[in-house]
């Protein structure tokens, strides 16, 4: 028996070995959104997949992860390399697709059969009736700063978002948030306070959002720094703020990790120590529930498997962002640029599709300001997405043209930017600075990409001469080398011969003088959309007759009334904190 039972374990062990040696790895690699993404792929001896695993990937947190995680195990299941790519992750991917064709096709593998396009079949669930004090819809930076306030505030509280995964707009910022405290040693030295911030908000809207919404944002942006850091959330000091693009004083606040993703990092550790919210992904909301008295009373959402949701409430979030993603809408309502089609980019998120405006319109909630639609001059020529982008703030570089020259302000609003840019050659326009804030190159931008990762990933440009960068951004030498002569007299003396700017620029810093000298290509994109639906300091949503839809709130990009007719950078993040805070309040206080 003895005998018979170590032969039986030697033949186990043979055949494990021989299992093993079966299988066979292979690595291959493909662009990302930001570097290169590494894989290995496991096959077995009939060439069926045995595994997939990202080996690198640097793509923004929070934005690649649902594609790391879902895509090798779709591979997997369906024994498929042909699969859909996850919504929100579109670049990221594409990429790990790209690599595992490539990590067999390099290693002579035929992929006919893997390239087989498979249909996931999953069973219906079925449909179900949840009860909650607050149901948000959205899961973006205001939706859950609503959703941990309301908690905070006692409620019991459901997230749904129609992504696979959090973010929204939010993660795809860089993180700048506009906050002032007046008492402050800082402040005091930037000749900076809440009312400076308030009138030049104001003022860079055109006088056009709510005085009362406005002054609620700006004394309201400190507090909301701080809540941040009670939940965990690290920034980096005040001698770190900066000005933003667009943003027009240096009052910007930067978080210590990559961009915004430490907003979900941070909420998300929230979330999982609490089993008051709950946060359903892939369930799209479709119907804000309203009871006999017109009071908001729940949702009716579609689940992962297309079951229908019922969701009641005591209140209601709408948290669902603006739809500078939908082609359709931004053509209908805007006023500003009258040439919104599919050619023009934009940074948002795949899910900005106004869902919301959709929901509130058959309330018949008032909505304000639809038509003022900020574009950047900042955008990917590619993707119109920000990352990619060398600066790290507006006194350190110039905006030149296809001819070398400078063309504008490049420290005035957002909108003043975009018409300079709309008015260039191919509207586009070339970013150069030098390696004041990258001086290895290993230093990362505001999106946690570094310098030599755009450089390798043909996203960027570097040359220890201006001669060699303008060869490399192919525009005339001389007239890039005259250019940045006669930037650099302003930024020593404050004016050239007596002249000020003759573009109006004021931000001066250091000279663009030091190499190795970098330059990225941008355009003209689609960024934020300022109006919505009309809400008071409460958060509380109004109808077309003016009157209070009870038991009803809104914050975030979904909202129209503060920022008038061009946002300042670093404003928006700053919105979602302060009202999606002040909507969790109200929401969790409704009766």
């Amino acid at each position: 028996m003895k005998k018979f039972l170590a032969v039986i374990l030697a033949l186990a062990m043979m055949m494990t070995s021989v299992l093993a040696l079966a299988e066979t790895s292979y690595t291959g690699t493909a662009k990302g959104f930001v570097d290169e993404i590494q894989v290995t792929v496991t096959l077995n001896d009939d060439g069926s997949i045995a595994d997939v695993v990202v080996d690198k990937c640097s793509d923004t947190p929070g934005v690649c992860d649902a594609a790391v995680e879902k895509i090798p195990a779709a591979m997997k299941e369906l024994n498929s390399i042909n699969v859909d790519t996850v919504g929100g992750a579109t670049f990221t991917s594409n990429g790990i697709l790209a690599a595992v064709k490539n990590a067999l096709e390099s290693n002579g593998v035929d992929t006919t059969a893997l390239m087989e396009k498979k249909e996931v079949v999953v069973d219906k669930a079925a449909d179900e009736t949840l009860e909650c004090d607050v149901v948000v819809i959205g899961a973006g930076g205001a939706g859950l700063a609503a959703a941990i306030t309301a908690e905070q505030n006692g409620a019991n509280v459901i997230v749904v978002e129609k992504m696979a995964k959090v973010g929204g707009n939010t993660i795809l910022a860089g993180g700048a948030v506009n906050a002032v405290e007046d008492r402050s040693e800082f402040a005091i030295k930037q000749n900076d306070s809440v009312y400076w911030h308030y009138w030049q908000t104001l003022n860079g809207g055109d006088w056009q959002g709510d005085p009362e919404l406005v002054m609620t944002l700006v004394e309201n942006a400190y507090e909301g720094i701080q809540w941040t850091k009670e939940l965990g959330m690290e920034w980096l000091g005040e001698e770190a703020v900066f000005t933003v693009s667009g943003g027009l004083w240096p009052r910007a606040w930067k978080p210590a990790g990559m961009a915004s993703a430490g907003f979900f990092e941070t909420y998300g550790n929230y979330i999982d120590n609490t089993d008051k919210i709950s946060l359903m992904l892939n369930t799209k909301a479709e119907e804000i529930m309203v009871d006999a008295s017109g009071a908001a009373c729940g949702i009716i959402a579609t689940g992962e498997t297309g079951n229908t949701i019922t969701i009641n409430a005591k209140s209601v979030v709408v948290a669902t962002g603006g739809f500078s993603k939908n082609v359709e809408l931004r053509m209908a309502y805007d006023s500003i640029w009258g040439m919104l089609d599919e050619k023009v980019l934009s940074t948002n998120h795949p899910g900005a599709t106004g869902d919301g405006v959709k929901m509130l319109q058959k309330l018949n909630a008032d909505f304000i300001q639809m038509g003022n639609i900020q574009l950047l001059p900042l955008g990917d020529p590619q993707t119109g997405s920000l990352s990619g982008n060398i600066e790290h703030g507006v006194d350190s570089r110039i905006f030149v043209n296809k001819s070398g020259l400078r063309y504008g302000d490049e420290g005035g609003r957002r909108d003043d930017m975009t018409r300079d840019l709309f008015a260039q050659e191919d509207n586009l326009m070339w970013i150069v600075m030098d390696s004041d804030t990258y001086p290895t190159g290993d230093e990362i931008n505001n999106f946690g990409e570094t310098a030599n990762q755009l450089v390798a990933a043909g996203r960027a440009v570097k040359a220890d001469s201006l001669e060699e960068l303008a060869a490399l951004m192919n525009v005339d030498a001389e007239n890039l080398k005259a250019t940045i002569a006669e930037y650099n007299e302003y930024c020593i003396g404050g004016s050239k011969e007596g002249q000020a700017d003759q573009f109006g620029r004021t931000l001066f810093g250091a000279p663009i003088d030091t190499a190795p000298f970098y330059a990225g290509a941008r355009v003209p994109t689609v960024h934020h959309t300022m109006g919505g639906v009309r809400i008071d300091t409460l958060c509380r949503v109004y109808n077309e007759n003016g009157e209070i839809i009870e038991n009803l709130y809104a914050a975030g990009e979904v909202t129209g009334g503060i920022h008038g007719a061009n946002r300042l950078g670093g404003n928006a993040l700053a919105d979602t904190i302060v009202f999606g805070r002040i909507a969790g309040e109200s929401a969790a206080l409704c009766k």
